[in-house]
């Protein structure tokens, strides 16, 4: 039996660094847990001469990427880079050399997924830390959970623009406000497109959605809009109606397909998420057999990302002590259909800016009546000049009636603006 496991790590970011203080701090606790030494044998990086904030051993770091994916005292690779090149190279060598793969990048295996595992034949894959950060949800549905027919997966996923719904939703933020306090606080890039435009929370439901449904999703399989045309008014709406708004990951097994989509939604207050604020990511699995399930805690973040990492290092580890590597491996064992964005039914929010005169609402009530779209509620309050502002809440109905309406209503004399189109989920 192996006394020392070997790693490499590539890449020494915030997340490369929790990695590397966890494994120094926990070194005993550790081989305990695994029953052998776990050791970093190599770090590659871009500039070996770059301080770091830590002590290092001398000579640990590397620019070459052989002295990791090729070494055989390396055992496991760990990929903490990010992005999808070369990332992807660097991976896919250390699997066709036997290595086993631990990861936290979601871009690669939303994207790569397929390929990543067809390379590693018997060899582990690991890759925890690429959803959710330190909240355990892809093993649980791989394993605690499996026993389970998994009908949804819907999530909070990404906790910048929880954070910034949050904010304005309790301060009364606009969306502008909201995104200058996240991006001080470090919560958010200084080009923030990929949290508020939904495509960190695709990446990350691609992954959830393949995992639960058995079936591969990638990033171009889910519809994504993102929390741009949120406003302060249509925050204050959602409270009057007894709703929040949060930017969701749904992921629904029906029986015309998989639905897999990311947008904002007016939940209502009484749901579970409803509850999850700032940072904090949730996501909620329902199961036939085990019934609802929430796995909630921090998305993102040094130590919680390597939370993930250092398990599902210590994982691979174990199985290579016993040689079991590869016992669970791709579980995207069917092909399931991708539901078309036109067939999903839900209710609708909808706020319009139109002219405040007798008869306009009866106009705007007919064209949804002739696209079967039926009408829960109406809410009618601010009346600006010759303008006036109207709610409209829908029953459920299916997206592509609805999009039939709005082009209608678009084009009425009466209407000035479809200010915003908001999904109502969580009512079943």
């Amino acid at each position: 039996m192996k006394k020392i496991i070997g790693v490499g790590l590539m890449g020494l970011g915030t997340v490369g660094l929790g990695v590397y203080r966890t494994l120094k701090e926990k070194t005993s606790v550790i081989e305990q847990k695994v029953g052998a030494k776990v050791e970093i044998k190599k770090i590659l990086v871009r500039d070996a001469a770059r301080s770091r904030g830590v002590e290092l051993e001398e000579g640990i770091l590397t620019t070459n990427v052989n002295e990791i994916v090729e070494k055989p005292e390396v055992d496991i690779v760990v990929e903490v880079m990010g992005g999808i090149q070369p990332a992807l190279d660097y991976s896919l060598r250390a699997l066709k050399n036997g290595k086993s793969l631990v990861t936290a990048n979601k871009d690669m295996i939303a994207v790569h997924g397929r390929e990543l595992f067809e390379a590693a034949g018997n060899k582990d894959i690991f890759f925890e830390a690429s959803v959710a950060g330190g909240i355990p949800i892809i093993r649980p549905l791989k394993q605690c959970l499996a026993a389970n027919r998994i009908t949804q997966v819907i999530g909070i996923i990404n906790g910048t623009t929880n954070y910034m719904l949050t904010r304005m939703t309790r301060e009364g933020l606009g969306f502008a406000d909201a995104l200058e306090e996240a991006q001080t606080r470090g919560y958010a890039e200084a080009d923030p497109s990929s949290d508020t435009e939904g495509y960190d929370a695709a990446r990350k439901l691609a992954i959830l959605t393949s995992v639960a449904f058995n079936s591969r999703i990638i990033l171009n399989d889910v519809f994504v809009e993102g929390i741009t045309r949120i406003t302060a008014e249509d925050i204050a709406y959602a409270d009057e109606l007894n709703f929040t708004i949060k930017l969701l990951g749904i992921a629904k097994e029906t029986e015309d397909g998989i639905e897999a989509r990311v947008h904002p939604a007016l939940l209502p207050k009484n749901h579970p998420l409803a509850a999850v604020n700032d940072v904090y990511n949730a996501v909620f699995v329902r199961g036939d057999a085990a019934g609802d399930v929430m796995f909630y805690g921090r998305g993102a973040g040094e130590l919680p990302t390597a939370s993930a990492v250092v398990a599902d290092i210590m994982s691979a580890a174990r199985n290579l002590i016993k040689n079991v590597s590869g016992i669970i491996g791709c579980t995207c064992f069917e092909e399931k259909t991708i539901k078309p964005m036109g067939d999903i039914c839900t209710r609708y929010y909808i706020r319009l800016s139109v002219a405040d005169r007798p008869g306009v609402l009866a106009d705007i009530a007919h064209v949804f009546g002739y696209n079967e779209v039926s009408l829960a509620s109406v809410i009618q309050k601010h009346t600006t000049g010759q303008l006036a502002e109207i709610v409209v809440v829908t029953h459920r109905v299916k997206e592509k009636n609805l999009q039939g309406a709005l082009k209608t209503i678009k084009g009425l004399q009466s209407v000035d603006e479809v200010a915003n189109v908001i999904r109502v989920e969580g009512e079943e």
